[in-house]
């Protein structure tokens, strides 16, 4: 009983935080983050980690790498505000842990039903375990490669994907009831936003979106980066569309002196600019994004060791990236630059300054719509394409 109250002053001490940053919005996601005892479904785990507002990792691959977690709970709170879910809805999961499922079973009450799906036997049944035991039995648990969604269940007022997916499968779209909302991780180019889609007919139209990070898909719709490594793996570049790299000439550009320019376009604190790295991801030639360890930063041999990566061009065996450097020694103002390597060092880093000033600062504003593949040209909204296996994404800036 002791540790039962604990945990509810721990969730309440959570919500409220989540109340006071903005993230909960609404008094329905706000009530289910409150009932919800979030440390049922991160058994063994302190209830002072269960209740931080931060990833529970609950299983690992072979090298580590978190495979399936609990999420954050600003990132379900901010999805959950994105899905809109009301009473008496029919909803899907798509990766499944528990606590996200219990908390939509919360909004769409005893007259809704909740799916939660997810390919790993393992997950569902640790998901079906705690589910029981914090007393929402009545949550559909299934065992199966989503790309085929779970039509037994459907159709769905909304779904919610809770891994990062780098396509569209049309049965999501087909099991989705029409001006249905979908809320999904999309990868695109690299970089994942987690966007909501509302059904049109037989293309998704945005209504908005928000940064994020997942875990990847596994299964049928799996796709990989390729980690292309420039300096053992202290330095390398991530590339989403398997685009051809010369590795040995990159490598050698890393070892060369490093050009740098300036945009004059600023931020400050507060002023959101991953929209810069959506647009640069759209114009910059051979988009990829580079990482690196604050060992390679300490050694002198790249400026920034963004754990997400630095949106980066690369046109044979030159590459520049994103840089930003503070203004004022108190850091209250950041410029906007490129870094570059290679014998084109010089004009890459001014080309893409030239798209850093082009850009109008915004970040959340842009349009993305979502058509099945083989969709004519003709047929699309104007806008830069991204062709998948499935799908043909539009993104477009608002004039």
């Amino acid at each position: 009983m002791a540790d039962s109250a604990h945990a509810a002053q721990l969730r309440d001490r959570l919500t409220d935080e989540l109340v006071a940053k903005g993230t909960i919005v609404s008094n329905e996601v706000e009530a289910a983050l409150r009932a919800v005892p979030r440390h049922l479904f991160a058994p063994g785990v302190p209830l002072e980690t269960a209740y931080a507002n931060d990833t529970v990792r609950v299983k690992r691959d072979e090298y580590g790498i978190t495979i399936s977690s609990v999420s954050a709970p600003w990132l379900q709170a901010m999805m959950l505000e994105q899905a809109q879910v009301g009473p008496g809805m029919r909803v899907l999961e798509i990766g499944s842990g528990g606590y996200n499922a219990a908390l939509l079973a919360e909004l769409v009450g005893e007259d809704g039903e909740v799916t939660t799906v997810d390919i790993d036997p393992e997950v569902t049944d640790r998901a079906r375990g705690c589910l029981t035991e914090a007393g929402y039995s009545r949550v559909n648990v299934v065992l199966s490669d989503a790309e085929g969604g779970v039509p037994q269940h459907g159709p769905y007022d909304r779904i919610i994907v809770t891994v990062e997916a780098w396509d569209i499968p049309p049965t999501w779209v087909d099991q989705l009831a029409e001006g249905g909302r979908l809320v999904v991780p999309l990868r695109m180019r690299g970089l994942t936003r987690s966007i909501v889609f509302e059904r049109e007919g037989r293309y998704l139209a945005s209504r908005g979106y928000e940064l994020c990070g997942f875990v990847p898909m596994q299964g049928a719709g799996e796709r990989q980066e390729r980690l292309v490594l420039l300096d053992g793996d202290a330095v390398s570049l991530r590339v989403d569309d398997g685009q051809p790299l010369d590795t040995d000439r990159l490598r050698e550009a890393l070892a060369q002196p490093r050009v740098q320019a300036w945009s004059q376009v600023t931020a400050g604190p507060g002023e959101r600019f991953d929209g810069l790295h959506l647009w640069l991801a759209l114009a910059v030639p051979g988009f990829c994004l580079l990482t690196a360890q604050r060992e390679a930063v300490d050694r002198g041999i790249v400026a920034h060791a963004w754990p997400l990566g630095v949106p980066t061009a690369v046109v044979g065996g030159s590459f520049a990236y994103l840089g930003l450097r503070p203004l004022t020694p108190e850091r209250q103002r950041f410029e906007f630059g490129a870094y570059a390597h290679g014998p084109d060092a010089d004009t890459l880093a001014h080309r893409m300054i030239q798209h850093i000033r082009s850009w109008d600062g915004t970040s959340l504003n842009a349009g993305i719509e979502v058509y099945p593949a083989g969709t004519p040209d003709t047929d699309l909204s104007e806008g830069h394409v991204i062709n998948k296996k499935h799908t043909r994404v539009v993104i477009s800036w608002p004039q």
